[in-house]
């Protein structure tokens, strides 16, 4: 249990991807809580991802924040992690026939990001051999995309924030918040912390955080994401075989471990929770995955499902509250909280601290006002 009160400069609320970067950024210059209410942080919708880098993924401000990452994900500070942040792992997009008019539209924009081609149907073939001949007519080879070790990346944000002399506290659901002068009081499970800002990094969370913060809310959407492991096929020998995509988002297939990693890619809204697999989900991943593959699904050797959370232009939104003063919203990262965690963690510990956005954000175009709390559009 905490004393009967310890003092902090910034207080942190969730210890996700998104709040231990954000912390062990803050943390080299300010005195930082970072509060969890799980005995574990990452045990949502972090610990449930599969991410994969890729930089034409997402709207505008995402796909900025995720050129800026790049850097950091290509050379970490010095023992961050023990394994490199990303490894190779084309992206393949596949179109049916009817799907011709959504495959050209995300060429005209992938382009404008990476490097794509477009392959015609033997040629997807080529780097795809379970693909079931006739399904795809045609597909989108992104060859810049990376698998990112999630596990390497959060833990390596979670030990520099220790090193930093930041203070974690799990099992510490948030209880209650009220503003005190110039402070926040927070009370939690384990007792009560205080400090001039709070960051709400709540994930699903973040709008019932800002409920009991009269801080409003943002619009926010938990969305359920199912996902589950099979076998591979006798004999399948192609384990660097690119992630493929549905061009319209209703499955994807990986090779991942010895094993294929799938999901009916579904966003499915619901309320906060420790989101479970539907039994329906998991009937629709197999039907959709054996349609376009050359599988036959009998097993399912694993399955889980995590929270995508998403307000409704999908930007994420990071800022400061216009409502309820030191109230600084980290939210709705949807699924690209990932790949774009190292630019948006420096991008919120700037504005925190009442800092210019950082010169590698604004040189890929990045504005603060595309993803501020008050911004028009927030809410559907």
């Amino acid at each position: 249990m905490l004393g009967s009160e310890e003092i902090f400069d910034v207080i942190v609320i969730g210890a996700g991807i998104a709040g231990a970067s954000v912390a062990a950024e803050l943390a080299a210059s300010v005195d930082v809580a970072l509060v969890e209410m799980e005995a574990q942080p990452g045990y949502h919708t972090t610990g449930r991802s599969a991410a994969v880098f890729a930089p034409s993924y997402g709207p505008s401000g995402v796909r900025a924040l995720t050129r800026a990452s790049r850097h950091f994900f290509d050379a970490p500070p010095t023992g961050f992690a023990a394994v490199p942040l990303l490894s190779p792992r084309q992206i393949l997009m596949i179109a049916r026939a009817d799907q011709r008019n959504s495959l050209e539209a995300l060429i005209a924009v992938a382009s404008l990001e990476t490097q794509v081609a477009l392959l015609d149907a033997a040629e997807l073939r080529q780097h795809q051999p379970l693909l079931r001949e006739g399904y795809a007519t045609a597909g989108m080879l992104d060859a810049g995309g990376q698998d990112i070790d999630v596990a390497a990346l959060h833990q390596g944000y979670l030990r520099q924030f220790k090193a930093r002399n930041g203070a974690l506290i799990t099992d510490a659901g948030v209880e209650a918040l009220s503003r005190d002068g110039d402070r926040w009081d927070v009370q939690t499970r384990k007792g009560r912390v205080s400090a001039s800002v709070v960051v709400n990094a709540a994930g699903a969370w973040a709008d019932q955080l800002g409920k009991l913060a009269c801080a409003g809310t943002i619009g926010l959407v938990p969305k359920r994401r199912t996902a589950m492991v099979i076998a591979e096929p006798d004999g399948f020998t192609h384990r660097d075989a690119p992630i493929t995509i549905d061009v319209d988002e209703r499955f994807y297939l990986k090779p991942d471990a010895g094993r294929l990693l799938i999901s009916p890619a579904d966003e499915t809204p619901t309320d906060p929770q420790d989101a479970q697999p539907e039994e329906i989900d998991v009937a629709i991943c197999a039907d959709r995955i054996m349609t376009a593959f050359n599988l036959d699904i009998r097993r399912i050797e694993n399955k889980w499902a995590g929270l995508r959370s998403f307000v409704a232009d999908k930007e994420p939104v990071i800022g400061y509250s216009t409502v309820a003063p030191g109230f600084f919203w980290m939210a709705g990262q949807g699924g690209y909280g990932i790949q774009s965690a190292p630019a948006a963690a420096k991008l919120a510990a700037a504005l925190v601290q009442g800092r210019p956005v950082p010169a590698h954000i604004q040189a890929e175009g990045f504005e603060a006002a595309n993803v501020a709390s008050d911004r028009k559009g927030l809410a559907a």
